[in-house]
């Protein structure tokens, strides 16, 4: 077992876990944080996803000593602290989720893309989100959602109340 300190959601958390452990697992089971999900535990469905350094990062397959010591994580809980993320909106007013298992990996992969693409076409939407994989088929709301918050609700709210 290994010290280590990270910076999570905005706040210091210190765990003892084995060096090779799962950033996932770190997050889940010794942090608490349980919006993160588990799909293939290979990287390749995106459930999993959270952001170091604003980066969409599958965390199944990053160990935790991959980390360096200031790094930002980010996971679904700490994605907007006072209020709901644009993205977020957006997927509420879409009405996009059916059983909801891969959506926090959806948004968080969509915030990640949205803040380097705030204004993309749909095959840039196609093409950022196309290793997330929704078992319930709802990639024409997904794409709807993102394309929703960058027509309006990134680019005039920012996450703020205004």
């Amino acid at each position: 077992m290994s010290e280590f300190t990270l910076n999570i959601n905005g706040k210091q958390k210190t765990v003892n876990v084995d060096e090779d452990t799962p950033l996932l697992w770190v997050i889940r089971d010794t942090l608490g944080y349980t919006g993160t999900k588990f799909g293939c535990g290979r990287g390749l469905c995106g459930a999993c996803t959270i952001h170091i350094d604003g980066e969409a990062t599958r965390s199944c397959v990053t160990p935790i000593d991959n980390l360096d010591e200031d790094v930002e994580l980010t996971t679904i809980e700490g994605l907007s602290v006072e209020n709901p993320h644009p993205i977020q909106e957006a997927w509420l007013e879409g009405d996009v989720p059916q059983c909801g298992y891969c959506q926090s990996g959806q948004i968080m992969t969509a915030a990640a893309f949205l803040e380097r693409n705030p204004n993309p076409e749909e095959n840039d939407i196609d093409t950022a989100m196309k290793m997330n994989i929704c078992r319930c088929g709802t990639y024409p709301e997904i794409k709807e959602a993102i394309l929703t918050a960058a027509n309006g609700s990134l680019a005039n709210k920012g996450g703020s109340d205004e």
